[in-house]
């Protein structure tokens, strides 16, 4: 059976295209979350909005090397690309995470032009929370 077609003035066809650069960012939030195995870059305005975001996985990585500085370098400056032509100009940094991309995904973003009014260390530290599982044998 066939989709009927929807109609002009509808809500469904109205929004494609139309918002996503539209939107004009002075400011925003760059957030980098750097574990082991992948490195995550998310850039939100201040009120916490995604605008843009990237992974070393979406940039084609595969494996063991999405964890590669290389790869969260490369993560980073595709995020960023999107939000410069945007307009952004100033930015916090928050990083979170043990990972090896961390001073990587930092450096490409100092590298982009956009200035940094702070760069915080979000990363969660347990108060003595929950137990450790128990230690590997090998």
């Amino acid at each position: 059976m066939a989709k009927p077609i929807p109609k002009i003035g509808s809500r469904r066809n109205r929004r494609i295209g139309s918002r996503k650069n539209a939107r004009r960012v002075p400011k925003g939030v760059i957030h980098v979350q750097a574990s082991f195995n992948n490195t995550i870059v998310t850039v939100t305005d201040v009120r916490g909005r995604v605008i843009s975001w990237s992974s070393a996985g979406a940039c084609g990585f595969k494996g063991t090397r999405r964890g590669t500085p290389f790869a969260a370098q490369t993560a980073a400056g595709n995020a960023i690309r999107t939000v410069v032509d945007q307009g952004m100009q100033r930015a916090e940094v928050m990083i979170k995470g043990p990972g090896l991309g961390r001073d990587a995904a930092l450096r490409a973003i100092r590298r982009s032009g956009i200035l940094l009014s702070f760069i915080r260390d979000v990363t969660p530290m347990p108060h003595n929370g929950c137990r450790p599982p128990k230690k590997r044998r090998v």
